[in-house]
């Protein structure tokens, strides 16, 4: 049985006799030990709710902590993890254990596994995020208006963010970790997969927060409620201030399909390298083992690999992908022009729309820049492609022809993370173009507000 990580007195960091900043009483923390699958539909809303209700206490109350709070909160969680990591890991290895016997599947099994260096990555993670500005307060812009009236607009914590991933219990401490240093509350679903390690994980952040004396319920789980509380989750509408799906195209549609709460779009990540004419063997070579290889399992690896016909390199690149492990699948035009001995696989429309998340490759050949830019338009999802050329004329056409969240010269895809990219984390890639897109950091999960000060001005 999995029990609620909500508790009351010492963790719950607040109490009923707590009043909230309008005077009335902040919500009360309660024991729970059931799962959702024993309770009714109207209980478990209810469960649900009153969770929202007191992650929006406390989410007011982050958000008038100052950076110095917010950064020893952070560094609290990392100590915190580091000396929970037999326990995070023994939790871990029932998750994986639980996902073998089920028949998870490798790519879902290496997102669901934490060892002591992905562990060690969270904390190194968090210290990034305590060492970054906080976005909150920073003026977006300003002017004094010729009436006197001096504008500001600011930015503000979203309020409370609520996220809908699966087998993926990093993303728990990622996405709690930049929720709580751009001053919000967050509410978790991260799915039966990750359910023993959520469950240490969130009980850690929680303990952490209360330790440097912010709301423990700042971040909260509603994993005990199943599949029934992530439906209420997503129709909190009003409790809830905006809702971020992470995980394959099945989970983030459903979200979207369902939620009245309003949700910031991750995409899969299609990703799409194309192999220009000019383009150096070496570095070639180099970018897409990394790309592909690395860790095939997440949604910046490249899926899809376009070769100009004019390109001398393809037979060192597919022996050093085949080499690595590689499964080739591949047009008539690719498979002609490959060395003998290289294994192939005839590649099909659903090769070009699919994300593989494993070590498969899709391999066409194009006649021109145009036509691998019209491949990437017919079959991408918008998440990051990458061209490697030593044609400063066709990088920038590129550049400018490409609509995907990320666009790469001469680089991995591997780099479209928020980690690599100065964020210090990310809560997923976004790949709408509404308020956010690419990896989400600290600024994406703020909104702004607009301050006019004046000094006894009245509209004509």
């Amino acid at each position: 049985m999995t029990e609620a990580l909500i508790h009351s007195g010492k963790h719950s960091g607040t109490t009923a006799a707590q009043a909230q900043p309008d005077g009335s009483a902040a919500p009360e923390s309660a024991e729970v030990s059931v799962t959702g699958s024993e309770m009714s539909a109207a209980e478990v809303e209810a469960a649900v709710h009153a969770v929202a209700d007191r992650a929006r206490y406390a989410a007011r109350r982050m958000a008038t902590a100052n950076r110095a709070w917010k950064d020893r909160a952070l560094r609290a969680v990392g100590a915190a993890l580091q000396e929970n990591v037999a326990a995070i890991l023994a939790a871990n290895a029932t998750d994986r254990q639980r996902g073998r016997d089920n028949g998870t599947s490798a790519a879902l099994l290496d997102r669901l596994t934490l060892t002591e260096a992905r562990v060690a990555g969270l904390v190194g993670a968090l210290e990034n995020l305590a060492n970054l500005p906080d976005p909150v307060g920073n003026v977006v812009r300003g002017q004094t208006l010729p009436n006197g009236l001096r504008l500001r607009q600011v930015n503000v914590p979203m309020g409370v963010v609520a996220a809908i991933y699966e087998a993926r219990p990093n993303v728990t401490v990622d996405i709690a970790g930049l929720a709580l240093k751009s001053g919000n509350a967050v509410i978790l679903r991260g799915g039966s997969a990750a359910e023993a390690t959520n469950q240490v994980l969130v009980r850690i952040l929680r303990e952490a927060l209360d330790s440097v004396g912010l709301p423990a319920d700042a971040v909260q789980t509603v994993d005990q409620y199943g599949r029934a509380g992530a439906n209420v989750l997503m129709k909190a509408r009003g409790r809830v201030d905006v809702l971020i799906p992470r995980g394959g195209r099945d989970l983030i549609q459903t979200v979207v399909a369902n939620s009245a709460v309003p949700v910031i779009e991750t995409g899969e990540g299609n990703v799409h390298i194309f192999l220009d004419e000019s383009a150096d063997e070496n570095m070639a070579v180099e970018i897409l083992l990394n790309a592909k290889t690395q860790r095939p399992s997440v949604c910046n690896t490249v899926e899809t690999l376009l070769v100009h016909s004019g390109s001398t390199v393809l037979p060192a690149v597919a022996t050093a992908l085949r080499d690595a492990g590689v499964r080739l699948h591949v047009d008539a035009r690719i498979d002609a022009a490959l060395p003998a001995g290289i294994e192939t696989q005839p590649a099909t429309d659903t090769d070009w729309a699919t994300e593989y998340m494993d070590l498969d490759l899709a391999v066409a050949m194009v006649d021109s820049l145009d036509e691998a830019v019209q491949h990437i338009r017919t079959w991408s999802t918008g998440h990051t492609e990458a061209i490697l050329t030593n044609s400063l004329a066709n990088a920038e056409r590129f550049i400018a022809e490409v609509d995907s969240a990320a666009v790469i010269v001469n680089a991995s895809t591997r780099f479209t993370d928020g980690g690599e990219l100065g964020l210090g984390a990310e809560v997923g890639i976004s790949t709408q173009k509404l308020h956010a897109r690419g990896p989400m950091g600290l600024t994406e999960l703020t909104t702004t507000k607009w301050i006019v000060q004046g000094e006894g001005q009245v509209r004509g």
